[in-house]
């Protein structure tokens, strides 16, 4: 380990979703688990301690440090796509009418991340989609739909060498001549996800707007009306997020409250909450 990477590998060690990730560690423990001496871990549990990412617990165990949530905040006040796509997701699952979960989701490390979500009311599923959970790059709408809007040549770093790859290719070519992507039980059975790319920059999408519903209650008719909600949802935010890219800076009070917006059509006007 060197550099900047122990560090982050101290930190992984902390996510349970893993095999042998545990909420708490001694340092002789976070040694062995990676291989490194226990005189390296030590100098790195105490910066990291020190900076907040780290506490000491009980019977000298470490857990994770309240600096994250300082961060968090520092991004939901920061991040266009976080701070605009907050209020289109609440109007889009009132729009739908209908139990679902609305989320946004971006490229991350070669895998795709739910960054901010929001369920309508009496809503009774959950997508795996949960927030700050990388989800693989070939696997549901979400994260199909970023993929087919990446530049080729990075096709291959993301999903392999093109023979090896093919059929997965024309299926992405054709997400992406279709401007959306509706895919059923590919991450959790019975769900469906409607998604469609946030395009607010050159190159590419590399975020996306997904609805996730329940398999039983689309029909046809349903299925293109959701369809184009989101769509149209998609393409309001990529406006929004070029928007604000472009003005200056908003000021702190105009960043603790999201603009509310109507997602029906690109020039849906914004209504004061």
């Amino acid at each position: 380990m060197a550099g900047l990477g122990r560090y982050v590998d101290v930190l992984r060690l902390f996510d349970t979703t893993t095999s042998g990730g545990a909420e708490s560690w001694s340092v002789v423990a976070m040694a062995s688990a990676l291989g490194a001496p226990a005189s390296t871990l030590y100098r790195t549990v105490r910066e990291l301690t020190k900076a907040g990412f780290l506490e000491q617990a009980v019977d000298a165990q470490y857990s994770l440090g309240p600096a994250f949530i300082e961060y968090e905040r520092l991004l939901r006040i920061n991040d266009p796509l976080v701070r605009t796509g907050r209020g289109i997701l609440v109007d889009l699952v009132r729009q739908a009418g209908l139990p679902c979960v609305a989320l946004m989701a971006r490229l991350y490390n070669g895998e795709v991340m739910c960054i901010a979500d929001e369920a309508a009311p009496g809503t009774d599923f959950h997508s795996s989609y949960e927030r700050g959970r990388p989800m693989p790059m070939t696997r549901g709408a979400t994260s199909k739909i970023i993929l087919a809007h990446r530049p080729s040549r990075e096709l291959t770093k993301l999903i392999g060498p093109r023979a090896a790859t093919v059929q997965l290719r024309k299926e992405l070519q054709a997400i992406r001549r279709a401007g959306h992507i509706v895919t059923a039980s590919e991450i959790d059975p019975g769900l469906t996800g409607i998604a469609a790319p946030i395009i607010a920059a050159d190159p590419g999408a590399s975020a996306s707007l997904t609805l996730v519903v329940r398999e039983e209650a689309l029909d046809e008719a349903t299925r293109r009306r959701l369809v184009l909600l989101v769509v149209s949802a998609a393409s309001l935010l990529a406006e929004e997020i070029r928007g604000a890219q472009a003005a200056p800076p908003p000021a702190e009070e105009e960043k603790k409250v999201p603009h509310r917006v109507q997602v029906t059509s690109s020039k849906s006007k914004r209504r004061k909450d």
